[in-house]
C-alpha cells in the first residue's frame, strides 16, 4: 500500500464526479487506506494537490483514533503533522487531523508544545493550537481551551478568530459559567465574529447582553 495507490484510487472515484470530490468521499477512501505507512502519508501531506492533502490529515486522523495504535506510533503522527505544517495550510485541514492527531497525544503529556504554536506567525498553527483542545474538552477538561483562547483572543486571522469562538463555545457547553466569565472580560474588546461563534448557543437574553457590551465598546471608541 502506497502513496500513488491512494492517489490512483482517487482518481478512479472522480470518474464518477462531474466536479469535486465530497469530502465525506474522501474520507471515507483514507479509512481504507488507514494502515499506510507514515512516510507514504507524508508524500501525500507533501502533494499540491488539495485531495491529496486532505486525504494525508484523514489518513492521520484514522489512525490516531484507531484503539490499536501504539504510544509510539501515535507520536509519529503528531511528528508527521507537525513536522509538515507547512502543508496543512487550510481550516479544513487543521480541523480534520488536530483533535485526535495533536490533542489526543498531547492529553497525558506535557500542553506547551500548543502554547507555543498559539504564539506562531503561521495562522493555521495559532488554528491549530486551538482546535487540538477539543479532544480535552471531551474528556471535560476546559482549561487549556480557555487559556489558549486568551492568548488568541485578539488574532488578526478571521480563520483563527472563528476557531477561538467556536472552541469556547464548545467548552462552554460543559461549563457555561466558565463562558459567561470569558465573555464578561472579554465580549468588548474580541472580534466581532469571534463573539458571534462563541455566544451561538446561549439563551436569547446573554446574546443581547454580550453583543450590546460589543456595540457599546465600538461607538465609544468611535466617539
Amino acid at each position: 500500500m502506497t502513496a500513488k495507490d491512494f492517489i490512483s484510487a482517487l482518481n478512479r472515484i472522480a470518474i464518477d464526479y462531474s466536479n469535486s470530490i465530497p469530502k465525506r468521499v474522501i474520507f471515507t477512501l483514507a479509512k481504507d487506506f488507514q494502515d499506510l505507512p507514515i512516510p507514504e502519508v507524508i508524500k501525500l501531506l507533501r502533494d499540491t494537490n488539495e485531495d491529496h492533502r486532505l486525504g494525508a490529515v484523514s489518513i492521520l486522523d484514522w489512525k490516531a483514533r484507531n484503539k490499536k495504535t501504539t504510544g509510539e506510533e501515535k507520536e509519529a503522527l503528531y511528528r508527521a503533522y507537525i513536522d509538515n505544517h507547512n502543508w496543512i495550510d487550510h481550516w479544513g485541514l487543521v480541523d480534520r487531523a488536530a483533535p485526535y492527531v495533536v490533542g489526543g497525544y498531547l492529553y497525558d503529556k506535557n500542553r506547551n508544545p500548543l502554547y507555543d504554536l498559539a504564539k506562531s506567525k503561521n495562522p493555521m498553527e495559532r488554528r491549530t493550537a486551538i482546535v487540538s483542545t477539543y479532544f480535552f474538552i471531551r474528556k471535560n477538561e476546559i482549561d487549556d481551551t480557555f487559556k489558549i483562547a486568551k492568548i488568541l483572543i485578539h488574532d488578526s486571522n478571521a480563520y483563527v478568530q472563528k476557531a477561538v469562538g467556536s472552541w469556547i463555545r464548545e467548552a462552554g457547553k460543559r461549563d457555561e459559567s466558565r463562558l459567561k466569565a470569558f465573555l464578561d472580560t472579554y465580549a468588548a474588546s474580541m472580534p466581532r465574529i469571534t463573539l458571534q461563534y462563541a455566544i451561538e448557543k446561549l439563551d436569547k437574553k446573554f446574546k443581547d447582553y454580550y453583543l450590546a457590551m460589543k456595540i457599546h465598546s465600538q461607538t465609544k471608541s468611535e466617539n
